[in-house]
């Protein structure tokens, strides 16, 4: 008799984030993952639409020491194009995001999960109570990436 393949969770070795327009919600996920995992995990992110890049974003990451001044804001088709979408798992942050990764899921083999996240942009009040919202999203989503992308034992 054979020994039995190990069972479980297979490790995931590459993520997307994918929001509306890959300026807020999918390019802080990215930030997070790539510091909390380096180059352990390959992580991308992109938008279904074009963005443009967010200062809230900068500010919120650069309080916990992650600069994000690089990142520009790219769609599914611009990534599809630069370097194809082979990735293992797909983590949608916007209804819309949710949509066309399962439109994508058609000819790609890769898991999609939905994470319901909040629009701090739609955040009405003084730059502290914006900051605010952005900061509550970074941390929802630090504890979420840490949680999900942890490797297994």
């Amino acid at each position: 008799m054979l020994p039995s393949a190990p069972t479980g969770p297979k490790p995931i070795q590459s993520v997307l984030f994918v929001c509306a327009m890959n300026s807020v919600r999918s390019p802080i996920a990215e930030a997070l993952a790539r510091h909390y995992f380096g180059k352990s995990i390959y992580v991308q992110s992109a938008g279904v639409r074009s963005g443009e890049r967010d200062g809230f974003v900068v500010a919120a990451l650069d309080e916990i020491g992650i600069d994000g001044s690089k990142h520009r804001p790219r769609t599914l088709d611009d990534l599809e194009e630069l370097e194809g979408l082979n990735f293992d798992l797909i983590i949608t942050l916007s209804p819309e995001a949710h949509h066309a990764a399962l439109e994508l899921t058609r000819t790609l083999a890769a898991d999609v999960e939905y994470w319901p996240t909040a629009d701090p942009t739609l955040v009405q009040g003084s730059r502290d109570q914006m900051l605010d919202a952005y900061r509550d999203l970074r941390d929802g989503l630090s504890f979420r990436i840490r949680s999900r992308l942890k490797k297994p034992v």
